[in-house]
């Protein structure tokens, strides 16, 4: 008699997750995992002294973190269709021939992107943790986004899509899954 295993070929159907909701995991221990999405910040662009105030204000920031975090990088795919509908209303609505030429320029580059399936993604950042009471959370939370501040990086709280895209990314390949409410027996 041989045994038939039914292995569902998602992860999050093993993953002990029990919902996501208010920009939180809830695990099956009763524990959420959440946190802040950063903006991206290109310093290179920035003089000497503004690279050496954001640097040492995240060392700062860091280093006053007493908890433990995962600084998660991940990438999220982009729909780049509007924006190349944008373009062409735009080129055929502008008469200026050198603006009319770095237009068609991006036109050119977008389309190189889809033909070549090239996938356009937006590099996003995060800083996640994981506690069980929700007072903790939100002063974490808190704290996270007022220290980025004043390091002089934006930053927000993950919002359930964001930590679908991060499930989806870390757990099943980049497949976008739907999940699905527990029920008890």
């Amino acid at each position: 008699m041989a045994v038939v295993s039914n292995v569902s070929k998602y992860s999050e159907d093993w993953v002990p997750i029990k919902n996501i909701m208010n920009g939180m995991i809830q695990l099956d221990n009763g524990q959420y995992v959440t946190g802040v999405k950063i903006e991206s910040k290109d310093i290179f662009i920035m003089d000497q002294q503004l690279q050496n105030n954001v640097i040492y204000g995240m060392r700062n920031f860091y280093n006053a973190i007493d908890y433990e975090f995962w600084l998660v990088i991940a990438d999220r795919p982009v729909d780049i269709n509007l924006y190349l509908s944008q373009l062409q209303v735009l080129y055929s609505k502008t008469t200026d021939r050198a603006k009319r030429k770095l237009i068609i320029q991006d036109i050119d580059k977008a389309n190189l992107f889809m033909s070549n399936e090239m996938s356009v993604v937006d590099t996003e950042y995060f800083i996640l943790f994981k506690e069980k009471k929700t007072e903790i959370i939100q002063k974490r939370i808190h704290n996270l986004i007022t220290n980025l501040a004043n390091a002089g990086v934006n930053s927000s709280q993950t919002s359930n899509s964001d930590l679908r895209m991060l499930l989806d990314n870390f757990l099943n390949g980049g497949v976008t899954t739907e999940f699905r409410a527990a029920v008890g027996s």
